[in-house]
């Protein structure tokens, strides 16, 4: 029902660009405007848990940078989004990871239970990650039109779930996820938008959790809370965001009105520190959001690349690493 017009629609009239911007006033403004900070200046600081050798009675979380994190929860391992080829492009040497933002290869990861895929942009889906873990990798969940990919790629179909919006189905005993919309695109290559882009509502034994991936704030993010919050901790892109593509990205100040719509009690930002896809500051997405929180103060996870999160333990700090 989301596909007409051969695409995949939004559920909003989501235009790629904010009205009066053309094309050719982003592409000038991405190639030849002088931009300040785009990069870090230094190599990340970062640390590095051994994910081969935890606990597996410990629930934790690790970020690798941007929208990539893996996840250790009552007893099952979890993976999103990994790009840790060094690249989110087609062309390796082109839009390159920043200095200590690429802390894990993945013969650093163990075998993954679940594999969840938001959509096939390169920066979410990396060709050359996905394919070195065919052997590691469970169950692989996404949008209707992306298990394309990974049957090419010599995944097994039968080990891929591959939703619509709006379904709910159960991974194993306790873990149940109900897929969810989002306000984005999708495509890897000239023609847009032929596998959907995707949000998860996971709930396991323990914790019910937010995976949210690119969206343009809406309505949505409160129909979500309404139907399956509150949740205990909500993933949300902050970052690559341009006044120019509002409706695809959120806006520094909406990230924050996102998580109270979801009714989540914790927020990890996501989707920065890694990769220069817009015009900002490196850094500029995780400073505005603090700064913001000043007034709402919900309780941030700020974790370094490669630092451990102890899903469980709310008490848990972390450093202002990026200023």
């Amino acid at each position: 029902p989301n596909y007409r017009d051969g695409k995949f629609q939004n559920i909003s009239h989501t235009p790629d660009l904010t009205e009066g911007v053309g094309y050719y006033q982003v592409t000038k403004e991405f190639l030849f405007k002088k931009k300040e900070n785009i990069k870090p200046s230094q190599t990340l600081p970062s640390k590095k848990t051994d994910l081969l050798n935890l606990n597996p009675k410990e629930d934790v979380l690790v970020w690798f940078g941007h929208s990539s994190y893996f996840i250790q929860l009552d007893g099952k391992k979890i993976l999103v989004d990994p790009v840790l080829s060094g690249a989110a492009s087609p062309v390796s040497f082109t839009t390159r990871s920043f200095p200590g933002a690429d802390m894990y290869t993945t013969d650093e990861l163990p075998d993954i239970d679940y594999l969840f895929i938001s959509h096939d942009h390169w920066d979410h889906l990396d060709h050359s990650t996905v394919t070195q873990l065919r052997h590691k990798v469970g169950k692989v969940i996404c949008g209707l039109g992306a298990a394309a990919h990974f049957i090419h790629w010599g995944f097994d179909k039968n080990s891929i779930i591959e939703k619509d919006w709006d379904e709910e189905f159960m991974l194993d005993e306790g873990f149940i996820v109900n897929t969810t919309s989002a306000r984005h695109f999708s495509g890897r290559g000239l023609k847009r938008n032929q596998s959907l882009w995707m949000a998860y509502a996971l709930k396991t034994p323990s914790m019910n959790i937010y995976l949210g991936g690119d969206s343009g704030y809406d309505k949505h993010f409160k129909e979500i809370g309404q139907s399956f919050g509150p949740f205990d901790l909500a993933i949300l892109e902050c970052g690559q965001y341009d006044k120019s593509w509002k409706y695809i990205h959120m806006l520094p100040e909406e990230i924050l009105p996102a998580a109270q719509d979801l009714r989540t009690r914790r927020l990890l930002p996501v989707h920065w520190g890694k990769f220069a896809l817009g015009n900002h500051a490196w850094n500029d997405p995780i400073i505005q959001l603090v700064e913001y929180n000043k007034e709402v103060n919900v309780p941030l996870l700020t974790p370094m690349i490669g630092e451990r999160v102890n899903l469980k333990d709310e008490s848990q700090t972390f450093t202002s690493w990026w200023v």
